[in-house]
C-alpha cells in the first residue's frame, strides 16, 4: 500500500502525513493529538516556549494521545550581533515604521531588550521528555546530541531549503530530512546561505535531495490534498508535511480572523517578507509587506523585530486593520476546504488512496 514507507516504519505511524509544527503560539495540543490519533504525525512548535512550558505541554499531549508526535525547536533562535542592537539600527527601524504606528494612533515602542538564547535549555527538556520525534529548523545539531537522541529512542528530523543543507544534515547524523519548498507558509528555515538565495520549489528540491541523500525525505510546501501527497510520494518522498491546511482548522491556535483570511480571496496572494519578524517568512500579502520590500536593511534582527512589531499588530487587530497584519499562510491556501482536523486527515487519506487505486485500474 502507498502508506507503507520508510517514514511510517521509522516514525511508528500509519500514514506518511505530518502536520507542520507551528511556532509563535499557533500550535495546540488538540490539533497535535487529533492528527496523531488519526494515524498521522501531529506536531507542536515550541521555539518561543520556556523549558517549563515545553515540559507542561508535552505532558498534555501525552494525556491526549498515546501515538507518536513531534516537538519542534529552532537551533538558531536569534540573529542579534554579539555587540547587541545599536541605537543607529533601532532609529532606522523606528523611522521606517513610524507612519504605521501613527496610523493606528500608538507611540513607537522603546528599543527592545536584548534576547538570550534558550535553545540549549529547551533541548535539555526535549531529551528529558523523549517525544517520539524531535524536529528542528535553522541549523544542524552536533553529532553527539543526535547520538544521545538516538539512544533515547528519539527520531531526529532536520529541515533543508537547499541540496547543500540536506547533505550537511545527513552528514551530521540526522534520521530524516524535511525538504522545505518556498511555497510553504511561515519562516524559511535556511541556514547555510541567505533565505533569499534558497528559494527552491518543493518538488524540485525533493528530487535534488533524493538523488544525493540516502535517508528518508519529507516533502513540505504547497501540499494540501491527497493529490499533493501522491505527487510527493511519486517523486520519492517518504512522507508529506502539511502546514497551511492544518493551520486553518478549528483545532489550531490561530486567531479566528487568521483562519477566515486563509479561506478568503486574500489568500490568493502571498508574500515572503522580513518586515514582521526580521526573518524571511511567507504570509498573506499585507500592505506593510509590500511597502517595506527593498528596505529590509532597516528591519531589526530576529526576534527583536517581532517584539517591536507586536505593539503594532495588537493595535491593528483591535482596530480591524487586517491589511497591516501578515497572516502566515502558504501559496496553496486558495484550495483549502476543511475546517476540522480529523476531516482533513480522512480526506487526505481517501484522496491519496483513490489516486493510487486509479493507477491500477
Amino acid at each position: 500500500m502507498w502508506y507503507n514507507t520508510k517514514a511510517t516504519e521509522l516514525l511508528g505511524i500509519q500514514y506518511p502525513i505530518l502536520q507542520g509544527p507551528f511556532g509563535g503560539n499557533l500550535s495546540s495540543v488538540a490539533l497535535t493529538a487529533a492528527v496523531s490519533n488519526a494515524g498521522g504525525l501531529g506536531g507542536y512548535g515550541a521555539y518561543t516556549m520556556t523549558p517549563q512550558e515545553i515540559f507542561e505541554v508535552d505532558k498534555q499531549i501525552k494525556a491526549a494521545t498515546d501515538k507518536p508526535y513531534n516537538l519542534n525547536l529552532w537551533v538558531s533562535d536569534h540573529d542579534i550581533a554579539e555587540a547587541g542592537l545599536s541605537e543607529e539600527q533601532f532609529n532606522k527601524a523606528a523611522a521606517l515604521f513610524k507612519p504605521y504606528f501613527d496610523e493606528v494612533g500608538i507611540p513607537l515602542p522603546e528599543k527592545p531588550a536584548s534576547f538570550q538564547s534558550r535553545f540549549e535549555n529547551q533541548l535539555d527538556v526535549i531529551l528529558d521528555v523523549r517525544p517520539k520525534v524531535f524536529s528542528f529548523m535553522f541549523g544542524a545539531l552536533p553529532p553527539d546530541v543526535l547520538e544521545q537522541a538516538r539512544k533515547l529512542g528519539i527520531i531526529t528530523v532536520g529541515a533543508a531549503t537547499t541540496l547543500d543543507e540536506a547533505i550537511f544534515l545527513e552528514n551530521s547524523g540526522v534520521d530524516m530530512i524535511i525538504a522545505s519548498g518556498f511555497e510553504a507558509g511561515g519562516h524559511r528555515p535556511s541556514f547555510l546561505a541567505s533565505a533569499e538565495s534558497s528559494l527552491n520549489g518543493t518538488f524540485v528540491l525533493l528530487q535534488l535531495i533524493r538523488e544525493k541523500v540516502k535517508i528518508p525525505v519529507i516533502a513540505a510546501g504547497g501540499i494540501a490534498n491527497g493529490k499533493g501527497v501522491a505527487a510527493a510520494l511519486a517523486l520519492g518522498a517518504s512522507a508529506a508535511q502539511i502546514g497551511t491546511a492544518f493551520l486553518a482548522v478549528d483545532e489550531s491556535n490561530a486567531l479566528p480572523i487568521h483562519k477566515q483570511m486563509l479561506f478568503s480571496d486574500a489568500a490568493k496572494y502571498s508574500t515572503l517578507s522580513r518586515a514582521y519578524t526580521g526573518r524571511l517568512g511567507r504570509g498573506i500579502t499585507s500592505r506593510i509587506a509590500k511597502e517595506i520590500m527593498g528596505k529590509e536593511a532597516s528591519v531589526l534582527p530576529f526576534p527583536l523585530q517581532t517584539t517591536f512589531m507586536s505593539h503594532l499588530r495588537k493595535a491593528a487587530l483591535d482596530q480591524e486593520k487586517w491589511d497591516m497584519i501578515l497572516f502566515w499562510g502558504g501559496q496553496i491556501a486558495p484550495i483549502l476546504k476543511h475546517t476540522k482536523a480529523t476531516e482533513l486527515m480522512h480526506s487526505l487519506i481517501e484522496e491519496t488512496t483513490a489516486y493510487f487505486d486509479n493507477l491500477k485500474a
